[in-house]
């Protein structure tokens, strides 16, 4: 059961107080009080766990600060966009918003492989005006023989440079617990210059210990991404034991699915969930193109398949994009085929705004028929 306070009602005062303590005449309920920053407002919500079945909502619906008392079904609760819950919030981290109506692009190394092509990433990003990159210093890889990322040597410089061409914020994977305390020292040492998002990998999606790690710190947001072989439902759940220790800043990645049927490609293109994922929850949802085609390929018309992918990703209402980028692809330590030069990067950036433009006016366009 959920209880849904009015906006603005600060999760620690007296009208909380005595929602939790009414709770409490209740044998075996327990309560928990969430608050979400939104972009004009603080949201708060007490939420009743235990068999609620039993429990009246009338006593709780007819508080003067009550808006609404929802029955939760559905197992992801702290992020379901149940009936009755205001709006999705989103998040602020580093000055950047992300909610399910912003939409940023996160180019980048998959791999970092050495300072200069860091720099040169870096600098071609912040050229273009994008504040948000992905740089992975931490692969997992397939096999135990393949480039593993260089971790916690390449931190220093990778804040450093970060910081020097305006990256407010970059998407870094993590395989356990340890990167996390490296990464904090690292950005501790350098001043904390940038922001880092935690990226939790397709191998890790349902490695739920790790998930409870990064659940319980809220100085860093959380970049889920759906595993390879599971479910939709499976992903979300795990998205819910990364809130349920307490982050709810957390963006839902869809990547493809692992299935020869998606063959040429590299993964089954999931990103018609898209909408589905903003229509059962309150996340903001990602789309990589490069691990989902896998091949910088161009399609007859000239236009290249990591182009095609981003785009129908965009056109669904994708609100991030996390994106291959390498100063020399040929060479790269890992996933050279799917990345894209830094010259393309330009034209990139356009076709995105192009297709959100198109996605907008489609938006536009729903409301002015619902009005009517």
């Amino acid at each position: 059961m959920i209880i849904i306070l009015k906006p603005d009602i600060a999760p620690d005062g007296p009208e909380v107080r005595e929602l939790v303590a009414q709770a409490a005449r209740y044998p075996n309920i327990a309560a928990k009080v969430y608050s979400y920053r939104g972009e004009n407002h603080v949201l708060t919500e007490v939420h009743l766990i235990g068999e609620t079945k039993v429990i009246p909502a009338e006593p709780f619906a007819e508080q003067a600060h009550v808006v609404r008392v929802v029955r939760v079904s559905e197992k992801y609760r702290l992020l379901g966009r149940h009936d009755g819950q205001i709006d999705a919030v989103g998040f602020e981290y580093r000055g950047i918003r992300f909610g399910q109506d912003t939409l940023h692009v996160f180019p980048g190394l998959c791999a970092v492989d050495n300072r200069a092509n860091v720099e040169a990433t870096f600098a071609a990003i912040g050229a273009a005006g994008v504040k948000t990159a992905r740089m992975g210093a931490y692969k997992p890889r397939t096999s135990p023989y393949d480039f593993q990322g260089h971790g916690k040597d390449c931190l220093p410089y990778v804040f450093e440079l970060a910081a020097k061409y305006g990256i407010q914020v970059v998407a870094m994977e993590i395989t356990r617990e340890a990167h996390l305390d490296e990464i904090r020292e690292a950005l501790q040492r350098a001043g904390n210059p940038t922001g880092v998002m935690l990226q939790i990998g397709t191998r890790n999606a349902q490695n739920f210990e790790l998930l409870k790690v990064v659940g319980q710190q809220r100085e860093f947001p959380v970049l889920f991404k759906r595993g390879m072989g599971i479910t939709l439902e499976e992903a979300l759940n795990a998205c819910e034991y990364v809130a349920s220790e307490g982050n709810t800043s957390i963006v839902f990645c869809l990547r493809g699915v692992k299935s020869h049927l998606g063959a040429p490609h590299r993964n089954l293109i999931d990103f018609s969930h898209v909408p589905v994922v903003k229509r059962l929850t309150r996340l903001p949802v990602c789309v990589d193109p490069s691990h989902s085609a896998g091949r910088r390929t161009l399609s007859p018309d000239g236009i290249s398949e990591i182009h095609h992918a981003t785009a129908e990703g965009i056109i669904l209402g994708a609100n991030m994009v996390l994106v291959d980028f390498h100063p020399d692809p040929a060479h790269a330590l890992c996933d050279g085929p799917q990345a894209l030069t830094l010259d393309e990067l330009p034209n990139f950036l356009e076709d995105v705004r192009l297709v959100r433009e198109t996605y907008l006016q489609r938006v536009e366009r729903a409301r002015k028929r619902a009005a009517t």
